[in-house]
């Protein structure tokens, strides 16, 4: 045991540090999951036949004596820090506590039309229910998720993590606790708990472990019961500055004008989940100021920012992208931001505002820079205009970085090298490196995302080519010849030299450019 802790030595118990030292396996398992986690006691030790077992707070001391006659042996109290004790019990017992989720008769609860409404919300109290909700969103913050899915299967329940922009099996609650798992994240989202036929949306305010997170839920019925996903908006990890999103110094000083200048659009193209918000954001954040007015419409407003005024898109009452837009322009704005140009109406208006003296940053879901400005015109915008109001355009993915607690020297083979771009010279003095994987990384080899970018600065001749309705290939080609345009893999491949991520990854995200 360790030196007395100051509030350990105003009770007269030894502190044991659960930062420092790991609990015996054997004293854990000599308790159940779900008196631990009631009582927030954690065995710790055995030692002699008395078994040792941190406590956060002195209340639990009776709860410890409780224990000792369960067992018939000694117990004897330390004090340990109390969110390190419930983080020790969550990982340990999560899944004792679902296996011992107790069922009337060891059955599927059918649940059907006729399912009477008090019996879903009489499931959804359950302690055990509560509980395991509650843990889903700890654990999934604790991991850094951007999803929880809930899947219903004919014989069983999956609950999956996306992590790092990939799925990852976490576990596999009990079959009859669906429905009340379901009718729980309805109650907290708000939504309708006897409608189960038809899809809902919610959304749920929580705070973990002192940080302010919003949910949002989507439930749509499958043939083997309702589907539940969640996506995680933790609002302490999508403000992020410029520097911190992964551009290269070069890439970095051009966007910087770009965003600097006083009127015209900006685009960020990419498909769903690939950091487009968190760019704009950043970019917003850099060029405020007192001195101007900043308005956004998005669907939905997925980060509160303050000194930005910002508005939902509810399409059932008709506030839409172009209605929201539309109005902006008598609320003497700046600089606007639309969350995303998804038809002609809301394209004409964004170019609109940008010819009339307004700096407009928006999305597309394009594969490259180049793209987008096809796109626009696709939509039915007019090529004069879309070439008098872009002035850049960002094309984006997301690189799963090595782990720095296990990525090491690594070799490659001439393939994957060739396929991003990696000359023999270029390997001889590289520094590549992969993860092998650890307790740190969940095994994967890596741990936490960068953006790699593609950024296109519209010159006269893009504009002219734009007019002349060039394709996207011809109008990307020139960029890279004549613009200093480095490619999405262009881009990957320097974090590559860098040792920042591998090859594999790379060609994960993005497309091989001789296909």
């Amino acid at each position: 045991m360790s030196a007395l802790h100051p509030a350990a030595s105003e009770y007269g118990l030894p502190f044991f540090d659960l930062a420092e030292r790991k609990p015996d396996p054997v004293a854990i398992d000599r308790v159940l999951g779900d008196y631990a986690l009631k009582h927030q006691i954690l065995p710790v030790d055995e030692e002699g036949g008395v078994l040792v077992c941190a406590i956060g707070t002195i209340d639990s001391l009776s709860a410890v004596d409780d224990l000792g006659i369960l067992l018939g042996m000694p117990v004897t109290p330390v004090l340990a820090d109390p969110q390190l004790i419930r983080d020790r019990i969550e990982e340990r017992f999560l899944e004792d506590i679902l296996s011992q989720i107790p069922s009337d008769d060891g059955t599927v609860t059918e649940i059907d039309d006729s399912t009477d409404l008090a019996d879903l919300q009489k499931m959804a109290g359950e302690t055990a229910v509560v509980q395991m909700v509650n843990l889903l969103f700890a654990q999934a913050v604790r991991d850094g998720a951007s999803d929880i899915h809930i899947e219903p299967y004919e014989r069983d329940v999956k609950v999956r993590y996306r992590i790092d922009g990939l799925l990852r099996e976490m576990m596999r609650p009990p079959k009859r606790m669906h429905a009340a798992l379901v009718s729980r994240l309805k109650i907290l989202g708000e939504m309708n708990i006897a409608e189960r036929r038809l899809p809902q949306d919610g959304r749920i305010k929580l705070t973990i472990a002192g940080r302010s997170v919003d949910v949002r839920v989507s439930i749509v019925p499958t043939v083997f019961g309702e589907r539940a996903v969640m996506r995680i908006l933790d609002k302490g990890t999508a403000m992020l500055g410029l520097e911190e999103l992964g551009m290269f110094p070069d890439t970095l000083e051009r966007f910087r004008r770009v965003i600097s200048i006083p009127y015209g659009i900006v685009l960020v193209t990419g498909p769903t989940g690939s950091g487009k918000s968190t760019t704009l954001y950043a970019s917003l954040q850099e060029i405020w100021s007192p001195t101007t007015n900043i308005l956004t419409i998005e669907d939905p407003v997925e980060y509160q920012v303050s000194g930005i005024g910002q508005v939902q898109v509810r399409p059932q009452i008709g506030l839409t992208f172009a209605n929201g837009l539309r109005s902006f322009l008598r609320q003497d704005p700046d600089i606007i931001m639309v969350g995303e140009i998804r038809d002609h109406e809301t394209a004409e208006i964004a170019i609109h505002a940008a010819l009339t003296g307004h700096l407009v940053f928006s999305t597309l879901h394009t594969n490259d820079s180049a793209g987008a400005i096809t796109r626009l015109l696709d939509m039915g915008v007019e090529p004069f205009l879309a070439a008098s109001s872009i002035v850049g355009v960002v094309a984006q993915r997301l690189l799963r970085r090595n782990c720095p607690f296990c990525s090491q020297p690594a070799e490659y083979d001439a393939d994957a090298l060739r396929a991003v771009g990696i000359t023999p010279e270029e390997a001889a003095t590289a520094n590549f490196r992969e993860g092998k994987g650890c307790d740190k990384c969940g095994g994967s080899g890596y741990k936490g995302r960068q953006g790699i970018y593609e950024l296109l600065v519209i010159d006269d001749h893009i504009r002219h080519m734009t007019v002349e309705r060039e394709s996207a290939g011809a109008i990307k080609q020139y960029g890279i010849e004549s613009c200093h345009l480095r490619t999405l893999i262009g881009d990957g491949k320097l974090n590559v030299l860098n040792g920042k991520t591998t090859p594999h990854e790379v060609l994960r995200v993005c497309q091989r450019e001789e296909i």
